[in-house]
């Protein structure tokens, strides 16, 4: 009888050593399970989930949203208080006004500068006509006086006249040039007055900015993780409010380098899910890695130092996941899979 339980004992011993060996050849894909199919566990859900944050400091004033809620394109999902930047908005478009003003007046001074140059053109005209008069009684003088015929009162009344003409028609003139520089002037101002203007219409734009910056909304569709944002806290810039999931997944597989061979792009794939109790999806393999995943690391390997120790490398695999299938608004970013691809040799 106890030769009779040995034999058991060890019959027993070597079917569990049998299996356990097995188990590990069927894990690590080995012979003779080395077929068709390459299987990796190694490979995750993912999704790109944004955090939202805001772009300026405020308390928060609303919050009408709450954890896993689904939302659309545009909805509210944090509301800051906007009493300061509302006043800053209203604050920059009075300045705007002042700054456009001031354009304006300055567009009624070059009006009146060019006025100003034709009066004092119109008075060298004047000026000119009045020293033609002025010359001719001078000369009309000088020739009674050669003949003796004028007295000595009406020759120095005449180049008094004479002089005075002469006078009028410079301060005339200079009139005119100091109507062109006072025309340059407002022109030249006119230039700051226009950067101002457009000074103010950025300042108008950058209030207007962060008041709407304010107003925290969807980027896209999509469900919202946990909500950490709340009523009176106060935020400032890069403070996380809240997560956002687009409803866009797909799978990263992580097969080593020795399972790539047959693998291409566009090839069926199959993949359970853990979560799910093994429920079968399938998809399409979308691209390649350009690099193993090591090569992504913050610190990567130097395999030119110390003793070195052969490792199989990983590369990313990205999966698209085929449209239509049932429960594939359960395939949650960080769920894990199990995916298997029919390897195409030649």
């Amino acid at each position: 009888m106890t030769r009779i339980f040995r034999s058991l004992s060890a019959y027993l011993t070597l079917a569990i050593g049998i299996g356990g060996i097995v188990t590990l050849l069927f894990a690590w894909n080995l012979p003779p399970f080395d077929g068709a199919t390459e299987r990796t566990d190694d490979a995750y859900i993912q999704g790109q989930v944004t955090l939202l944050s805001p772009q300026l400091s405020a308390l928060v004033a609303d919050v009408p949203v709450t954890d896993f809620q689904p939302v659309k394109e545009g909805d509210l999902l944090v509301r800051l208080d906007d009493r300061i930047y509302r006043e800053q908005l209203a604050q920059a478009e009075a300045s705007l006004k002042a700054a456009q003003a001031a354009l304006d007046a300055n567009a009624q001074a070059q009006k009146t500068a060019q006025a100003n140059i034709g009066s004092a053109e119109a008075g060298v005209a004047s000026a000119k006509a009045s020293l033609e008069n002025a010359q001719s009684q001078w000369e009309r003088i000088e020739r009674l006086k050669a003949k003796e015929l004028s007295t000595g009162t009406d020759i120095d009344k005449a180049r008094a006249t004479l002089d005075q003409a002469k006078s009028a028609l410079d301060q005339a003139s200079a009139g005119v040039e100091v109507a062109k520089e006072a025309l340059q002037t407002t022109i030249v101002n006119r230039r700051s007055l226009e950067a101002n203007v457009a000074a103010s219409e950025a300042s108008r734009a950058l209030a207007q900015i962060n008041l709407d910056n304010t107003r925290i909304t969807a980027p896209r569709d999509g469900t919202l993780g946990q909500v950490k944002a709340r009523e009176g806290q106060y935020v400032s810039p890069g403070t996380q409010l809240v997560a956002l999931v687009p409803d866009n997944r797909w799978v990263i597989a992580n097969y080593k380098e020795t399972q790539l061979d047959g693998l291409k792009q566009g090839q069926k794939v199959t993949f359970t899910v853990d979560a799910l109790d093994g429920e079968t999806f399938t998809g399409r393999i979308e691209s390649f890695s350009p690099a193993s995943g090591s090569q992504f690391s913050v610190i990567t390997p130097d395999n030119a130092t110390g003793n070195f120790t052969k490792v199989a490398q990983r590369v990313p695999v990205r999966i698209a996941i085929d449209p239509g299938q049932p429960d594939l608004d359960k395939l949650v970013p960080g769920l894990s899979v199990v995916t298997r691809i029919e390897a195409q040799n030649g």
